[in-house]
């Protein structure tokens, strides 16, 4: 390994170290690449320095956890930057994230007592090699780079260099079931397979021959309504948007627009682990935005521009950080294993657990989004008050006014890609509450999370006016402000998150049952 010129790791700060899996691989590629990074050469005395050493990373492997200690790291409170992860939707995250924790419980499973692998069938190795953490930190390592190779290529390089810091050989593609690199690799390699053909198309080459489109839609999904038309008050309109616009990203591109295209609508297609068909999970009609119910659908706009006016520090702030997919998907469940003492095992368990309900939650809830094609608040409070004043917040480090043209209202934070029924965070956040209180027994999440004055992205250096932290003591709390954040955030309406609760709890039911089934070795070839 060189260690001449720009490193792929030089881009990160201090600050930034051992994030979180929320940039999925990426982030937690960064995170494994900078714990505790240091040089052999730093003791020795100036005339011996002929050549610095490589960095090295003071893992334990005997007695560590490659996924606390490497991969979710806290960071302190900080989140990962955009430039380091990309810019990642739900269900983008939810897929590639899932394969990557599915690799973790597959290595770790042939050194448990009874856990067999979901993608993966490797003859149970004898009970001392589970005496300590080693070999199951260097199989989970391995699997998770083979996976990242894959589905998130553009990673892959950093992860590489990370692997080699660690003292590991990431050439090393043996895949013999007695040694932990090769049991790795066989994990790793069986879910990418696996899921090569699920209906994802991350390789953007289905309907193509040729300049593949990865995580390309390929059902024809049209709009019924233009950027620039509402010709159905009740339907998805596309928004126009400043190019790159994305949270903490100021203006963006001054002068170019982009309009938005849906979100990988073939979610809906993608196979599924613990049921069949996703048509077969009932959700009522959202009535709400039905514009043939005019007072119905008013009183909807209207909790819109109501919570708009009344917001708070601490509910911009919710907004925000739920709006950060990596960490209100992640570091959730970090901090539950984190409450409950886990062992390397349960903490495999626990991500592969609330991962598998997230991932077959949002197969059912995109197949929802797409079948009632749901317009969003700021299309539907247009349509109500064309240019009447309405009372709202104003904008940038202005308030509430009451003076503002209904057709210049927005919400506080960007619009998702994607019809708005039901709120596909929400349904997410539901599912993967009830997998961990499944999993653990309890309600239990003790999490805090602190933020600064002024260090929101939206209004930066106004918001919030002091230091402030988030505390949630149960799932029960995370989840309902989870909810309530996309209300806050202007970009869901109220009955449309009270519906979306209880739709994506199921979901966690079935995925606790599933992995129960797998940890308990009660499933056959």
């Amino acid at each position: 390994m060189t260690t001449t010129g720009r490193s792929p790791l030089s881009r990160f700060s201090p600050q930034r170290r051992s994030l979180l899996l929320g940039g999925l691989a990426g982030a937690s590629a960064t995170a494994l690449a900078t714990v505790g990074t240091g040089t052999a050469a730093a003791s020795q005395p100036a005339h011996a320095r002929a050549e610095p050493a490589p960095p090295q990373i003071d893992f334990d492997f005997d007695s560590g956890n490659f996924i606390k200690d490497l991969i979710t790291t806290n960071a302190g409170g900080e989140f990962p930057s955009e430039d380091s992860i990309g810019p990642m939707d739900a269900p983008l995250y939810t897929w590639i994230t899932h394969l990557f924790m599915m690799s973790w419980y597959d290595a770790l499973a042939p050194y448990h007592p009874t856990a067999v692998g979901i993608c993966s069938r490797i003859d149970r190795r004898p009970a001392g090699e589970s005496a300590t953490n080693r070999n199951k930190n260097i199989a989970g390592l391995y699997a998770g780079f083979r996976v990242l190779q894959s589905v998130f290529v553009e990673r892959a390089a950093v992860m590489q260099q990370a692997l080699t810091l660690l003292g590991l050989d990431p050439d090393d593609e043996s895949e013999d079931p007695t040694s932990p690199i090769g049991i790795g690799n066989i994990a790793g390699k069986a879910i990418v397979r696996a899921r090569a053909g699920d209906g994802m198309n991350h390789l953007g080459d289905m309907d193509r021959a040729y300049n593949g489109q990865p995580f390309e839609d390929y059902t024809g999904y049209e709009p019924v309504n233009t950027p620039y038309r509402l010709v159905n008050p009740s339907r998805w309109q596309p928004a126009v948007h400043r190019h790159r616009r994305r949270l903490g990203e100021g203006s963006g591109d001054k002068g170019v627009f982009v309009v938005q295209q849906f979100l990988t609508p073939q979610v809906r297609m993608v196979k599924p682990f613990t049921y069949e068909d996703p048509g077969r999970f009932e959700l009522a009609p959202p009535r709400h935005t039905d514009h043939a119910n005019s007072r119905r659908y008013k009183r909807a706009v209207d909790e819109i521009l109501e919570a708009s006016a009344g917001l708070t520090d601490e509910q911009k702030v919710k907004a925000e950080f739920f709006d950060h997919t990596g960490a209100a998907m992640t570091l959730a469940p970090r901090a539950a294993a984190l409450a409950h003492d886990l062992d390397l095992d349960g903490w495999a368990q626990l991500f592969m657990t609330t991962s598998l309900a997230r991932f077959d939650d949002m197969i059912a809830a995109w197949h929802q989004i797409h079948r009632y094609d749901a317009v969003r608040p700021f299309s539907a409070v247009r349509h109500v008050y064309g240019s009447s004043k309405v009372t709202a917040w104003g904008g940038v480090g202005m308030g509430t006014v009451d003076d503002m043209p209904a057709d210049q209202w927005t919400s506080y934070l960007p619009v998702g890609d994607h019809p708005e029924y039901p709120a596909s965070f929400t349904t997410i956040c539901a599912a993967q509450a009830q997998a961990a209180r499944r999993f653990l027994g309890d309600d239990v999440l003790d999490w805090s999370f602190p933020y600064a004055a002024g260090s929101a992205l939206t209004e930066p250096g106004l918001v919030p006016a002091g230091d402030m932290e988030l505390h949630y003591a149960t799932w029960t709390d995370h989840e309902r402000d989870y909810g309530m954040s996309r209300v806050w955030a202007g970009v869901h309406f109220r009955e449309t998150i009270e519906n979306s609760l209880p739709f994506g709890a199921q979901f966690g039911d079935r995925a606790h049952e599933f992995m129960q089934r797998h940890i308990n070795g009660e499933v056959s070839d």
